[in-house]
């Protein structure tokens, strides 16, 4: 048990200085094909010291945090999404597209109808804070086996309702992490819907990345066979904009 706290730890780090140095090198074309290469590396050192589909640890409701603060995006500011607040989300569509054998339109009863899964689990924001909570909500597995996953699909895009700097929120994970059993779509937070400010009415969570992956107000998912098409290639927002890693494992 030593060994494996150590060993998140020493990964975490890892990803944490590629991170805090990114944004410094990646501009040059030496310094992006570096952290490109430093990416890769950590992503298969990430996965071949622990079994692809280890649990992240999960706590109990004693050691839930007292509050779940709200980053990046707290509200989606549109008429449109003003409205569905109103409404109590009662009109929220996710559709589920891309390369599936039968595109989905899921309504939040629809969600909700679904087997669910609860974990409580520690969100690791690379800005350098914690929090502990209860998240519940169908596992994504069960939606991309219900849309029927082709063989050619490499990669889940999650799209978000939310836009930053005037670009709408996306992010993406492989068919590894899509398949985890703690990635959920959760709609309900310490037991309660999902608030605004931590992305009402969906939110991805993907319990061995870290913050910037589990995106918010989700309003679709897409599976692709790259993502060279999307956004600026990179596989997510804060991926396009800033160097963060594609892969943040912890």
């Amino acid at each position: 048990m030593t060994y494996a706290i150590g060993r998140r730890g020493v990964l975490a780090g890892i990803g944490m200085l590629f991170l805090g140095a990114c944004s410094k090198v990646a501009d040059t074309k030496i310094g992006g094909s570096l952290l490109s290469a430093s990416e890769k590396w950590h992503m298969g050192i990430h996965r071949s010291l622990s079994d692809r589909m280890a649990l992240a640890r999960e706590y109990t409701r004693a050691e839930r945090s007292p509050t779940f603060r709200g980053n990046g995006s707290v509200t989606v500011d549109t008429p449109q999404y003003e409205a569905a607040v109103e409404a109590g989300f009662s009109d929220w569509k996710l559709e589920v597209g891309g390369l599936v054998e039968r595109p989905l339109s899921l309504s939040m009863d629809d969600i909700r109808a679904l087997p669910q899964r609860t974990q409580i689990t520690r969100h690791d924001c690379v800005e350098g804070w914690s929090a502990i909570g209860e998240w519940t909500g169908p596992q994504l597995s069960q939606i991309l086996d219900a849309a029927g996953v082709k063989d050619a699909a490499k990669f889940v895009v999650f799209r978000c309702a939310d836009t930053l700097a005037g670009r709408r929120y996306y992010e993406s994970v492989d068919m590894v992490d899509a398949y985890h059993p703690q990635t959920i779509i959760a709609h309900m937070l310490n037991e309660e819907p999902l608030p605004v400010k931590n992305g009402a009415p969906l939110r991805m969570r993907i319990e061995r990345q870290l913050g910037y992956k589990h995106a918010k107000y989700l309003t679709g998912i897409e599976l692709v066979d790259s993502l060279d098409d999307i956004g600026d290639g990179e596989g997510g927002y804060w991926e396009d904009r800033s160097g963060y890693q594609w892969y943040a494992g912890i």
